[in-house]
């Protein structure tokens, strides 16, 4: 269990509050809410999940960008974090987790060199390519680290984003791996980010396991070449109880499972399922700052303090069911109510779960940790905006 207050300094101005019976409606806002509870939860639920279907978990921590949470899941039984950049690597690998793999290829010179010295002091790091040049490079930094770094090759299951575009083009870029000095093949990564938002089960599942009949093929002509694969490394939220059932996967990167958004709140993560399997643990708490509009009242919550690449904040509390969130500007949001004639006084708090949620905590420096209406701790969002 998390317990126990962050004693560092930086709190910022809500620390006198922590322990307190009620802290949690007394905050000073905006403020990042996470409840441990539920993030306790999600992580147990996932955790047994993976072991169920022999899928090791290697959750991304880039939706997080915390060391507590992320040793807070390797504790459940994840084999490592995935991280989204170097800086955040630095930071996990820097606190002591084994395991950590950079999903993002790292090109630029300062940085591969960054990549050879943090591999040198780090515990099974990893990190992924898909250009033969990027390859030979990382293995020159490497070999002069006297370090051989883990590499996977990164394919492209449709997404177009990064990663090998084919079969053919990984399996060369594997051999290139293999007969590059300093850097050790482990594997493959098959990240399929386009489908994880798909609303409907079935269509996501169709989609999902053809592009790992992709993933398969690519499999098998690696291990024609004597170059099997000890990892094959993908998946997400969205997939989560879509991807073990191809066979092909050795682990799982869902992230945000941990803390959840309106963005997978939509999707109907299992079939059928009455209920969602995780629970909404990050909010934005909100403060009513004016109530002088008919209909509405204007918070402290606007577009800086919520990542607008996605629907809107969900109200979790603090309103009626029936009540709306907007933004009117960057300080500024506001509570919409379909009854004309309600308002809520100065000063209410207002939690919202947040729309997108890698980039909203990206926002702010820390999250107040609850237990029910209690603020228990602080925590640094330690790799917030590290490159």
């Amino acid at each position: 269990m998390l317990s126990g207050p962050f004693l560092e300094e930086g709190l910022g101005p809500n620390a006198a509050l922590i322990g307190q019976a009620g802290s949690r409606a007394r905050l000073s806002t905006p403020a990042l809410v996470l409840d441990l509870d539920r993030l306790e939860r999600n992580v147990a639920i996932m955790a047994e999940h993976c072991k169920s279907v022999w899928l090791d978990l290697r959750p991304h921590a880039k939706t997080h960008k915390s060391i507590r949470i992320a040793k807070l899941q390797v504790q459940a039984g994840a084999v490592g974090v995935c991280c989204a950049t170097l800086g955040e690597a630095e930071v996990m690998a820097g606190a002591g987790i084994a395991g950590t793999m950079i999903t993002s290829p790292v090109v630029q010179p300062a940085k591969i060199g960054r990549l050879a010295k943090l591999n040198q002091a780090a515990t099974g790091l990893k990190v992924v390519v898909d250009n033969p040049h990027n390859a030979v490079e990382l293995g020159l930094a490497a070999e002069a680290m006297r370090k051989k770094l883990e590499v996977l090759v990164d394919f492209d299951v449709g997404m177009g984003r990064t990663g090998a575009a084919g079969e053919s083009e990984a399996v060369t870029l594997a051999r290139i791996i293999r007969s590059t000095r300093g850097l050790e093949f482990v594997g493959v990564q098959a990240y399929a980010g386009h489908l994880q938002h798909l609303a409907d089960y079935q269509g996501r599942s169709d989609l999902s396991l053809e592009q790992l009949r992709r993933v398969s093929a690519l499999v098998r002509a690696l291990e024609k070449e004597g170059m099997k694969p000890s990892i094959v490394s993908g998946g997400g939220t969205g997939t989560y109880d879509i991807d073990h059932q191809a066979g092909i996967f050795t682990e799982l990167q869902a992230g945000s499972y941990a803390v959840m958004d309106v963005e997978y709140g939509d999707v109907e993560l299992t079939p059928r399922a009455k209920q969602p399997p995780f629970q909404a643990a990050l909010f934005v708490a909100t403060s009513v700052v004016s109530n002088n509009a008919r209909g509405m009242v204007t918070t402290d919550g606007g577009l800086k303090r919520f990542a607008t690449d996605g629907p809107k904040p969900r109200i979790a509390s603090g309103a009626a069911n029936d009540a709306v969130y907007g933004f009117l500007g960057d300080e500024h949001g506001c509570v919409v109510f379909a009854d004309q004639s309600k308002t809520l006084e100065l000063g209410s708090v207002v939690e919202c779960v947040v729309p997108h949620c890698d980039p909203t905590v990206n926002l702010y420096d820390c999250y107040h940790c609850v237990r029910g209406d209690k603020l228990v701790a602080i925590w640094p969002v330690d790799a917030r905006g590290l490159i």
